[in-house]
């Protein structure tokens, strides 16, 4: 179950949005999401219900693309308007992939650049234009449904996706929960190319720095730049997966994920022999 607050300011897309974001969860761990019930927290008072009919109608249009049946739902009025989705999928019990399955010699592929929360940051400053909002709607409402099934036919080790702590939180968790430690090459990260001019108008969501007060401590760090780290940092809304593959595989995955409509995948890293559960930024 995902619930979050408006991140952008189009209703309809919000909606996409959204549950793109709770069938991630589903994705994530090489499953198929079947049914989903919406979950509502709305200002009656404050808004007009027409903004919730569009939010659904948006949510629905995403449900209806991943093959998902909307079996009903739950609203409640709210001082703040959030939504979300509550999600039931099936899998098959040999196949589940999990963020604690990572090898050593795998390599990391990320499917969708970082920059999400310093984008919507900056979309709710008044800063981005409306071509640039656009296109970040449209990676934010991408499905990560073909990735994951790609993932599964060709046996990936493990997977997170990147969502509220970060690359680097999600990737913390994988080293600790596999007992590794994993090694990102920092110049390969892709990541939205507006967001690093954000980065120096010091437009950065809280959530950054509580994920590096957090997470820093599991971190050695060869000299990466701060406004690197920020995007590192970054946390994300309906993020892209990070997937842990055999490195005789990684290549041939990757070409895959691409052709299947992640443009800016990248190999962003390998697993290594346990140092401590580390996250290394090479």
């Amino acid at each position: 179950m995902d619930f979050i607050a408006p991140i952008v300011d189009d209703p309809y897309s919000f909606g996409m949005i959204a549950a793109a974001n709770a069938l991630s969860d589903v994705y994530t761990m090489g499953g198929k999401p079947v049914t989903a019930m919406n979950l509502v927290c709305f200002p009656t008072d404050k808004m007009d219900i027409s903004v919730l009919t569009m939010i659904l109608n948006g949510a629905l249009a995403k449900l209806n693309e991943a093959g998902v049946t909307l079996v009903g739902g739950h609203s409640v009025k709210n001082e703040d308007l959030k939504y979300g989705l509550s999600v039931t999928g099936i899998i098959d019990p040999k196949k589940i992939i999990t963020s604690s399955g990572a090898r050593n010699g795998d390599k990391l592929i990320l499917t969708k650049p970082l920059g999400i929360g310093i984008m919507t940051t900056a979309v709710k400053a008044g800063l981005v234009d409306s071509d640039t909002e656009c296109r970040l709607v449209e990676q934010m409402a991408m499905l990560n449904k073909k990735a994951a099934e790609i993932m599964v036919s060709m046996e990936a080790h493990a997977c997170t996706d990147v969502t509220g702590f970060g690359l680097i939180g999600h990737t913390c968790r994988m080293a600790e929960n596999s007992d590794v430690s994993i090694e990102l090459f920092t110049d390969k990260v892709p990541f939205i190319s507006e967001a690093m001019q954000f980065i120096r108008m010091g437009t950065i969501p809280g959530g950054a720095y509580s994920n590096r007060k957090f997470y820093s401590v599991k971190v050695r760090n060869n000299d990466t730049g701060g406004e690197l780290l920020d995007l590192l940092y970054d946390p994300q809304t309906s993020g892209g997966l990070l997937i842990a593959i055999p490195e005789q595989k990684a290549e041939e995955m990757l070409a895959c994920i691409k052709r299947a409509g992640y443009g800016e995948a990248a190999i962003i890293g390998r697993v290594l022999t346990n140092e401590g559960s580390q996250v290394i930024l090479k």
